[in-house]
């Protein structure tokens, strides 16, 4: 029952055992997220026992539940009992259906000691129950790792919150815009930039199996780079200086590959290019422009856009290249397709009479589904367990772009909180 869980270059390791008692959640307790008559789940937290990291945790924890959805945090004004064994009938009567509790305290080495239990309210079973040791550093990771572990004990679905998203951090006049790459959690703490500002940065992109990001860059001549950097140590190196212009690079799932487009002429087609040989292939020979691919999770199939048929659509076809298949049919124009870390959707921005919408569809076309739609939403990206996107909306106030976060179902839409403007943000994996 016991795991280490381990974050190269982190300043100290997290230590995560199981609480005993453990009883498993019985199966009706898990919540049917695609349900029309779906309620969230009530949860109290308890104010975690201990000092200001205590404080902060549940703050953290309280943060992730709201912004969930699927998990709704309960104002419970009521006697908490002890970590071990609170007050069950207090909580029933707030209607809480889960209750979370804990506590926080510095070990002799100067260290993090925290652990919580899940209570199922109606059982009156503990349901989950871990402890962590770590740094004070990691002290908001720790909110995060348990947030995660409750949200997958309550709904049966993999959590989100222990995960970092790249992004586009724009300051400055509109017509100056100093455009750095920066990084920060999902919840809009800790931001880090890692660009200066002295070159044009778009298109971050996450790798899903190491610590490293790809990017589009331009110097002060305009010529377009694709560049690899290590979130980690801030280390870069240049992938290819093509000839003509690069768009949309993005990793394969094995993250072993760069597939995106070349400009050619009055053409634009798409490339993979292997990161161990820097070998390039073409994957289509058109005279359209096919740009924005995104690869299946298991890496079989490419999505992208392509005006092949007169206009801006969204096209499927194998990862090798060949007949490609068009899926979108709702009318106006589609573009910057993603594919769902599930498999089982493909979200895309669409344009149409003035409006720009957020929506998904599944693999084949079908079952479209419109998420937001506003003055102008685009570049839509996918939390590592398909639940979630966020995207960047640039308001008609003649301001600047925000980071906004809609669940699947278009249940609730919420704004990231960022230092300045934002756009361009990319999901990151859960982290190891």
């Amino acid at each position: 029952m016991t795991r280490l869980i381990t974050r190269r270059a982190a300043t100290g390791l997290i230590a995560s055992a199981a609480l005993a008692p453990f009883a498993p959640a019985r199966a009706g307790r898990v919540i049917d997220l695609k349900g029309g008559s779906f309620q969230p789940t009530n949860i109290a937290v308890a104010p975690f026992v201990g000092d200001e990291a205590a404080r902060t945790i549940t703050s953290v924890a309280n943060n992730n539940f709201k912004r969930s959805v699927f998990l709704r945090p309960v104002d419970a004004n009521v006697p908490a009992g002890s970590p071990d064994q609170p007050d069950l009938d207090a909580y029933r009567a707030v209607s809480a259906q889960f209750v979370l509790t804990g506590r926080s305290v510095r070990a002799g080495d100067g260290r993090l000691k925290t652990e919580f239990r899940l209570f199922d309210v109606t059982t009156g079973e503990q349901v989950a129950g871990q402890q962590y040791v770590t740094e004070a550093a990691n002290l908001r990771r720790v909110a995060h790792l348990l947030s995660d572990a409750v949200f997958s004990r309550v709904t049966g679905e993999k959590g989100f919150f222990d995960t970092r998203i790249v992004f586009v951090d724009e300051t400055g006049p509109k017509e100056r815009r100093r455009k750095r790459l920066a990084m920060m959690d999902q919840d809009g703490a800790n931001v880090r930039y890692l660009t200066r500002g002295d070159e044009l940065v778009v298109t971050p992109r996450f790798s899903p199996s190491s610590l490293d990001v790809t990017y589009m860059a331009f110097n002060d001549d305009g010529e377009p780079k694709v560049l690899l950097m290590n979130i980690e140590n801030s280390q870069r190196e240049v992938v290819g200086n093509f000839p003509g212009m690069t768009f949309s690079p993005r990793f394969s799932p094995d993250g072993q590959k760069i597939i995106m487009s070349l400009s050619e002429g009055s053409s634009t087609n798409l490339y993979t290019m292997d990161l161990r040989s820097r070998a390039t292939t073409r994957l289509t020979d058109t005279s359209a422009i096919d740009t924005a691919p995104s690869y299946s999770p298991d890496g079989s199939r490419i999505s992208f856009e392509s005006d092949r048929g007169g206009s801006q659509q969204i096209y499927v076809m194998s990862a090798h290249g060949g007949d490609a298949k068009r899926i979108s049919f709702g009318g106006g124009r589609y573009s910057t397709p993603v594919w769902s870390p599930k498999g089982d959707y493909i979200a895309f921005t669409k344009q149409n009479g003035g409006n720009f919408s957020i929506g998904v569809m599944k693999t084949d076309g079908t079952g479209e589904r419109i998420l937001t739609e506003g003055f102008h939403n685009e570049g839509p990206t996918w939390a590592p367990n398909g639940l979630f996107l966020m995207f960047f909306r640039d308001s008609s106030g003649g301001g600047g772009p925000k980071i906004y976060m809609v669940d699947v179902f278009g249940r609730s839409e919420t704004q990231v909180p960022t230092p300045s403007y934002a756009s361009d943000p990319a999901w990151g994996p859960l982290q190891d």
